[in-house]
């Protein structure tokens, strides 16, 4: 048996070998066709390796592009377009794969510094709320709705005003008084 003259195919190539010899001479029209012939597998091979959709889009795009580029170096004597392409598009996920490793390795997220306050902080924390409730139940009640209507629920000095039928100077002062009022109380004897 005689070995096929170069630049054409053998006698049992594949539509993807005869096309990828076409493109291999520059024929853009071979090219559209062995693209489309080669698209959906290579889509579904590179989706599976690299387990993300558009990564997956990229390197098939990138292998369609070195399919192009390299087609001279094809040698139908060994093997067909399909197992070349599929070799070149496995190389490029291997290498997006690789380009994907964390920086650190995995034992080291054990590692890592935990951002919640630790329990002397919570405890400080949570006897400071402590004290701001109890000082504000001894606030006087018009004193307490001022402040709550002010930070509590972010209504204006106007807007207050209105709530509790006064003036705005009104209710800065009640504001100033009660604030004084409760920096006072905060600073008293601790919990008991």
């Amino acid at each position: 048996m005689e070995a096929p003259a170069p630049g054409s195919a053998p006698p049992a190539a594949t539509l993807a070998t005869v096309l990828m010899l076409r493109v291999a001479d520059g024929d853009g029209a071979a090219f559209t066709q062995l693209v489309r012939l080669l698209e959906r597998p290579a889509l579904a091979l590179a989706f599976r390796t690299l387990n993300d959709r558009a990564g997956a889009e990229d390197v098939c795009q990138q292998a369609f592009a070195r399919l192009w580029t390299h087609g001279p170096r094809f040698d139908p004597a060994r093997g067909s377009a399909e197992a070349w392409f599929r070799r070149i598009l496995v190389n490029l996920c291997l290498d997006r794969r690789r380009a994907l490793r964390p920086v650190q390795p995995l034992d080291a997220a054990a590692e890592l510094a935990d951002h919640r306050p630790d329990p002397e902080a919570a405890a400080i924390r949570a006897d400071g709320h402590a004290r701001l409730e109890m000082a504000m139940a001894r606030l006087n009640p018009r004193q307490r709705l001022a402040l709550s209507l002010f930070h509590g629920d972010g209504l204006s000095m106007a807007e207050i005003a209105d709530q509790m039928d006064t003036t705005a100077k009104a209710v800065e002062g009640l504001l100033g008084r009660a604030r004084n009022e409760l920096r006072t109380l905060m600073n008293e004897s601790p919990i008991s």
